[in-house]
């Protein structure tokens, strides 16, 4: 089967030749990656598809391509911001600065954020967020899809939609208080990214893309970030005025909701606002077999390969085990496209990471 139509197929709850894949890295895993296949492509790379050549993703015989438009895009922005080597400003006024580590094949960072326009609650009134309409944005979404779009399966991402984005801008600590001291306040930061997101999504989607990847992490390893009334208070209205929008564009696309954690009780509800596919699915702190049962009739998954524990410090065997249990469980008859629960990260050792990806193929 073509990668296309294995997505399709699977997004049937119909079982293709084999499970489909996608894998996204970090750029220094992705520098390693690349060496070791022997690719000549750029030298930085966008986990989450913005500014990519895709050269390792079809060479490795991904499935799923991303293109992305959004705030997400920040979190690897500083060859792009000005800022000095260390710092970096992103479009939205946010502050961002390197936060480095070690491991066995070398060091890599992330970046935190430092700074944020919106903690001052004078601030507010007076903010603009930066401008979802420009051409510019969808450049890389449009050559995307007419290059691909007949043998891959097309994704635009725009997470951090939400309520990521918002504590981005406001602090994480303030926005919370703003939910029970000052909602109005609270709707009125919420209310940035959403508009940014969704006026993106429909862009993407009027272009053709297949799915639309949204969401934001209020999940923890135990149990919801934020209250469950919280959540239908200030985030499941706007995630189902999201997802119909889409919908109304084209009754077609897919829409994929992603969350870090164990979001177990609000799963139903996310069915409900009609939620097609539900990732990362860790199965550190929820069960990708247990949640096949209770949910694979109505939803589809995309994730379930553990990348806190298994993928950096199993054994290539252990890896290989995981990812054949996974298969036979959350995708039984279709409805899964598997992948690790992020990206993966410069402390996965290559052989693990060619176990997974030996055993997803069937080689």
């Amino acid at each position: 089967m073509k990668a296309r139509d294995r997505v399709v197929a699977a997004l049937n709850h119909q079982k293709p030749d084999r499970c489909p894949m996608q894998i996204s890295f970090t750029p220094e895993f992705a520098r390693r990656l690349r060496a070791d296949m022997n690719q000549t492509g750029q030298a930085t790379h966008n986990p989450h598809g913005g500014g990519n050549t895709y050269e390792l993703e079809m060479a490795l015989g991904e499935d799923v391509l991303l293109s992305s438009v959004g705030w997400a895009n920040s979190y690897y922005a500083n060859e792009t911001y000005s800022g000095g080597e260390d710092s970096y400003t992103d479009e939205w006024g946010v502050g961002w600065k390197n936060a480095p580590y070690d491991t066995p094949f070398g060091p890599g960072f992330y970046t935190d954020v430092c700074s944020r326009p919106l903690a001052d609650d004078n601030s507010i009134d007076s903010y603009r967020a930066p401008d979802p309409h420009r051409p510019e944005l969808y450049e890389e979404a449009k050559q995307l899809i007419a290059a691909r779009k007949s043998d891959y399966w097309i994704v635009g991402v725009t997470v951090c939609t939400i309520f990521e984005a918002a504590w981005g801008l406001r602090g994480l600590e303030k926005l919370l208080m703003d939910f029970t001291d000052d909602p109005a306040r609270a709707e009125a930061v919420l209310d940035f990214p959403f508009r940014y997101h969704l006026a993106a999504a429909c862009r993407l989607v009027e272009m053709g893309v297949d799915m639309i990847w949204t969401g934001d992490d209020v999940g923890t390893q135990r149990g919801m970030l934020m209250s469950p009334r919280n959540w239908r208070r200030f985030l499941k209205p706007r995630m189902a005025e999201f997802i119909s929008t889409l919908k109304s564009i084209n009754p077609e696309v897919k829409v994929a909701y992603h969350s870090d954690g164990n979001i177990e009780t609000i799963i139903p509800e996310l069915i409900e606002i009609g939620l097609d596919v539900l990732n990362p699915i860790q199965p550190a702190c929820m069960d990708p077999a247990k949640l096949k049962r209770q949910y694979g009739d109505k939803l589809c998954f995309w994730g379930t390969i553990d990348e806190q524990h298994i993928l950096p410090f199993g054994t290539p065997e252990e890896v290989r085990q995981h990812v054949l249990d996974n298969l036979e469980t959350a995708g039984h008859d279709g409805g899964l496209i598997i992948a690790p629960t992020h990206h993966v990260q410069l402390d996965t050792p290559l052989e693990n990471f060619w176990a997974m990806v030996h055993a997803i193929v069937g080689e």
